[in-house]
């Protein structure tokens, strides 16, 4: 590795460092990633040497714990519960994407065989919620749809790649047997699946056995969960299933182990800060570097597309429109039909249910934005056929892709906030009431064990334990009486707690500062300050949960 390679990692983490801020302080709600991506061809054209990229390493370097960490983290009870909504953009909506995006494209570039024309359709068929997270975190997205996207993202994503794969093969071989494709299909999923729970399911029994002996140590552990997601790929891959399955239901499976298997809790705070650092790193050099090929790519582009009868390289342009308006419209077509067939299944049934608003079928449509997958998938079309020809088309289909994956993220940043402005949304009161109830479980768990423990401890004659304990036994019942309440007490008492943690937020604040005081003064050393400054921050996160 030389010292210029060196200095473009170094580069590209400070674009991703930069990107966050920059994207915070534009007037409009433009996604990080765009920002990126113009970071990243900033970088491009300074340092005028373009990052040779691998696709294959950078699939294994980038999709597997990103992928994990999505099926780790996804709410499992709103994922099984929209299951079949989730089935049908992952699976219906990337067949109808594959075949109508890719006759399309054929019949605009006819010069592009059919299977790459295909394969092409079906690299740019998975949708990205990193885009769609960064505008909800400025446009009050409801957060069922979020659960759908994100459920979506995770499917498409294998559903997608599986296709290309099809794709790819035809073009090499010039061949393409229906019924061979179906069971490769069924072998890629269900060996993908199966090879994540498992590779999850042993590596953790393991890990629990080892460390049941001794004191659990959050670096091995932390890094244990680093390992699960490529282990999980590379199995999976070696037996030619889909290792981005693999990667999701290792994902999937590791938040069910940690049910079963309780972590120490400052193993679960210092990993969650490793994890949350990987995903905001890995993400943001995935746009830095699509950004840093956007201008070879684009010289790449305007040489191949006077192949296609055109000698004006607008006509790229052309292209990138028309092919993302026709993801925009089977994307809308879909999602209307998808959901008239859900209303009237309901009405068969007895069930009256009410169309929801039309924005929000259009958001549905418009947060379909492309990203990481569609970037690594199409890096990985083959630099020759079989024959050792050149593949055809291959640097057009990049650009193009590269192009869907820039207008797209375009159409979602300035689309959405539009359909979410002045939208009224029912409140979700399901999940509020849901939670309050465990709260109350908990809370009543917790004053049983104080009772059982003054009335059983060494220390039960000691008229300063039952005073200690009595204090905190009367937290608990503060908090209870405030969750217990119902109608208009219960909505006073929420009130209440929202202007408790307000207070006490700005008490934190108040802390914070006299800490900071004290430190000018030299009034505490490092290691004072430092585990004070922690009790501060998680005192802090937990309010602002």
């Amino acid at each position: 590795m030389s010292v210029q390679t060196v200095e473009i990692v170094l580069a590209l983490l400070a674009a991703v460092v930069l990107s966050g801020a920059a994207a915070r302080f534009l007037p409009l709600a433009v996604p990080a990633p765009l920002v990126q991506i113009g970071l990243g061809a900033l970088i491009a054209m300074v340092t005028k040497t373009p990052v040779s990229l691998d696709p294959h390493l950078f699939f294994l370097l980038f999709l597997p714990p990103l992928l994990f960490l999505d099926g780790w983290r996804i709410p499992k009870d709103e994922f099984f519960k929209d299951l079949p909504i989730i089935l049908e953009l992952a699976l219906g909506l990337v067949v109808l994407t594959v075949v109508g995006v890719g006759l399309l494209i054929h019949w605009m570039i006819p010069s592009m065989p059919l299977a790459v024309a295909f394969a092409l359709a079906a690299v740019i068929s998975p949708t990205d919620p990193i885009a769609v997270s960064a505008i909800a975190q400025r446009v009050p997205i409801p957060k069922r749809l979020m659960h759908i996207l994100e459920g979506e993202s995770l499917l498409n994503d294998a559903s997608g790649l599986v296709c290309l794969r099809f794709a790819i093969a035809a073009a090499l071989t010039g061949s393409f047997v229906l019924h061979e494709a179906v069971l490769n299909f069924a072998w890629v999923a269900l060996a993908g699946i199966a090879i994540g729970v498992v590779t999850t399911l042993v590596v953790t029994t393991l890990n629990a056995w080892l460390t049941r002996a001794g004191a659990e140590d959050a670096g091995p552990q932390t890094l244990v969960s680093l390992l699960i997601p490529f282990a999980a790929y590379l199995l999976a891959e070696r037996v030619h299933a889909s290792g981005i399955l693999a990667a999701v239901a290792a994902g999937v499976a590791m938040s069910f182990s940690e049910v079963a298997r309780q972590t120490v809790a400052a193993t679960r705070v210092r990993r969650n800060m490793v994890w949350d650092t990987l995903q905001f790193t890995a993400n943001g050099v995935i746009f830095v570097l699509l950004g840093e090929q956007l201008p070879s790519i684009l010289a790449g582009a305007v040489e191949t597309v006077r192949s296609t009868g055109h000698h004006e390289p607008w006509w790229l342009a052309i292209y990138v429109v028309a092919i993302t308006l026709s993801l925009g419209v089977l994307r809308f077509a879909w999602v209307w039909g998808s959901l008239k067939l859900t209303l009237l299944r309901a009405r068969r049934r007895g069930e009256d249910r009410a169309s929801p608003d039309w924005k929000i079928i259009t958001a549905t449509a418009c947060a379909g934005a492309r990203g990481a997958i569609t970037l690594a998938g199409v890096l990985t079309l083959p630099l020759v056929t079989a024959a050792g020809e050149a593949f055809p088309a291959r640097d057009l289909a990049i650009f193009l892709a590269a192009g869907v994956i820039v207008l797209s993220l375009l159409i979602s940043s300035i689309a959405l906030p539009l359909l979410m402005k002045n939208l009224q949304l029912p409140p979700e009161t399901a999940g509020l009431e849901n939670a309050e109830r465990a709260r109350a479980t908990l809370a009543i768990a917790a004053v049983h064990a104080i009772e059982h423990m003054q009335s059983s401890s060494p220390h039960a004659a000691d008229a300063d334990f039952q005073t200690a304990s009595a204090r905190v036994v009367d937290v608990y019942r503060d908090r209870l009486d405030g969750l217990t309440q119902t109608g208009e007490v219960a909505l006073a008492a929420r009130r209440g707690r929202g202007f408790e943690k307000e207070v006490r937020l700005v008490a934190v604040q108040a802390e914070r500062q006299a800490l900071h005081r004290l430190l000018r003064q030299r009034a505490v050393d490092g290691a004072i300050q430092a585990k004070l400054t922690r009790e501060l921050d998680l005192a802090e996160a937990r309010l602002r949960i």
